[in-house]
């Protein structure tokens, strides 16, 4: 088994780096895929503080790795005609791939429509591990099964470009991915649970092909530590993966 964490640490998490530690630690996973992580610093920092010694990071790219075990290989990849990177980690001694990405982190119709192009430009380039044992982590848009109506609670910025793009949240990226046999693993196994990851929504998410849903033991959003409150403006999400 390995404990997968996903965690969005927020503008590179600089001067948070203690409480992004403990948390980290004390959820003790074997590999943590990181979403904003545009610091390499405090990545190599928190790999000191948390006794992780295996990481990667570049300069102003989203996703970074910390892990406890070996890792084979890792690559950032470019989609065509995608605008951001996503990260393919490897385990040393296994076929199992971890994929992370973070797409477009803006919430109108205009950036939807460009997160729908990103996550198909992944799953193209993804295409010959389909039927290989692999998850997606993180993704950062709201899915159409789930329901917000906590407008006040939502941040000044989010409003604003859901009132300027047409008064809705758009909402198609997700159903891009399950379209393509992924299954929500949170979702699967909590399925009358919100599961907020962000104040009012979900936005990072743990995706298996269907036919190694299986794999999946357990997912959590750890959302119930003072740490997990204050470290960041996501509360991290921690699975439990059989290999």
């Amino acid at each position: 088994m390995i404990k997968l964490l996903s965690y969005n640490i927020r503008f590179g998490g600089r001067g948070r780096e203690p409480a992004i530690s403990n948390v980290i630690s004390r959820l003790a996973p074997e590999l943590v895929v990181f979403q904003e992580a545009i610091d390499p610093e405090v990545i190599r920092r928190l790999a000191e503080s948390t006794g992780l010694p295996n990481w990667a990071a570049r300069p102003q790219h989203s996703v970074a790795f910390l892990s406890r075990v070996e890792i084979s290989h890792h690559e950032w990849h470019y989609p065509t005609g995608a605008k951001h990177s996503f990260l393919e980690i490897v385990l040393a001694g296994s076929e199992f791939r971890i994929f992370g990405l973070h797409l477009s982190a803006r919430f109108s119709k205009w950036s939807e429509q460009r997160r729908t192009h990103e996550i198909r430009a992944l799953l193209k380039s993804i295409e010959r591990h389909q039927h290989g044992f692999h998850v997606l982590v993180a993704i950062s848009t709201p899915s159409l099964q789930e329901k917000y109506s906590m407008w006040g609670r939502m941040p000044a910025w989010i409003r604003a470009l859901i009132w300027l793009s047409g008064r809705d949240i758009q909402r198609q990226t997700i159903q891009v991915v399950k379209d393509a046999d992924y299954v929500d693993g949170c979702r699967s196994l909590h399925p009358e649970e919100k599961g907020y990851t962000f104040p009012v929504w979900r936005l990072d998410y743990v995706f298996l092909p269907k036919h190694s849903l299986e794999h999946l033991l357990s997912c959590e959003v750890v959302n119930h530590t003072p740490q997990s409150k204050t470290a960041s403006d996501h509360f991290p999400l921690l699975a439990r993966i059989a290999l």
